[in-house]
């Protein structure tokens, strides 16, 4: 059994109201530094990164509490994770020394082959099994607490033993992992499959909250997709604003990924996510 996460992060500090860095806003975010309480960066932007790109990362970390996000760990992965990514992985978190790091509940290649996409895994103790024994695997090489993060289905992959609430809590359980929970991507599921927010709720791993990322998605074809290009939307918010006052979160990431609006539009949700931290007394 894996150290229980409330080891792991009990002294991890509380980070406020931040945002995923993206380079075509660079200039902005220095420009309004204090409004910004820190970033998360994907870490596989930087590996075998050139020596301007390190510069840039530690021109961040020296103005900004850093915390770093993985794209394809592959966690989820029967096979294991690759030992050359975790590797690459392992030497950017020795970099930048972050109080967490997290990546996504997912595979993102089986078989030697790379899928290309963030594949939700079956809701099954044999996935869970899989996921508690990479995880060991990955912590041998990286001392820093784990999160990982809830991910959006287009449809429900076959032979679930529970539903997602269970699924993730087991994961946790099992692995000692906090939780990172994606706000849209919970909104999204409950949206796209027909579950009842209001009636599962409380089944949701709250003691394991960590982080929390919320973003604006786009309907396309008659599906909500988690597109981080537009505004977070009125019910995402909603869904926010009763989680902080649930859940004992220590920071709040905003995602954007295309379509950036004026840097202004970026800063009032980020304060709009600060309030609400500060309504709940969730950092000082």
């Amino acid at each position: 059994m894996a150290t229980a996460a409330p080891d792991l992060l009990a002294g991890a500090p509380a980070l406020g109201s931040g945002l995923g860095y993206r380079p075509p806003f660079r200039a902005d975010l220095f420009a309004n530094r204090a409004r910004v309480d820190f970033l998360e960066i994907v870490a596989d932007h930087y590996f075998d990164a050139p020596p301007e790109r390190l510069k840039e990362l530690d021109l961040l970390r020296a103005h900004f509490p850093l915390v770093a996000h993985g794209l394809d760990l592959s966690i989820g992965s029967a096979e294991g994770v690759d030992v050359a990514y975790l590797e690459r992985l392992a030497r950017l978190i020795d970099r930048i020394a972050p109080p967490w790091w997290s990546e996504h509940l997912c595979f993102t290649r089986a078989g030697g082959v790379e899928i290309g996409h963030l594949a939700a895994l079956p809701h099954t103790r044999e996935a869970v099994d899989v996921v508690a024994r990479n995880v060991e695997q990955v912590r041998r090489r990286i001392r820093a607490p784990l999160i990982l993060e809830n991910v959006t289905t287009v449809v429900r992959v076959p032979g679930a033993e529970m539903d997602e609430p269970a699924f993730l809590t087991e994961v946790l359980a099992r692995t000692g992992c906090g939780w990172l929970c994606d706000v849209a991507n919970l909104y999204t599921n409950a949206v796209n499959h027909g579950v009842d927010l209001d009636a599962t709720f409380e089944r949701w791993p709250w003691d394991r909250l960590v982080q929390i990322h919320y973003a604006g998605g786009r309907w396309r074809e008659g599906v909500l997709i988690d597109s981080h290009d537009a505004a977070t939307s009125d019910a995402v918010w909603k869904l926010y604003d009763r989680i902080v006052a649930r859940a004992p979160v220590k920071g709040a990431i905003l995602e954007r990924d295309e379509r950036l609006p004026p840097f202004a539009q970026l800063l009032d949700e980020v304060a709009r996510a600060r309030a609400t931290l500060r309504e709940h007394r969730r950092w000082a």
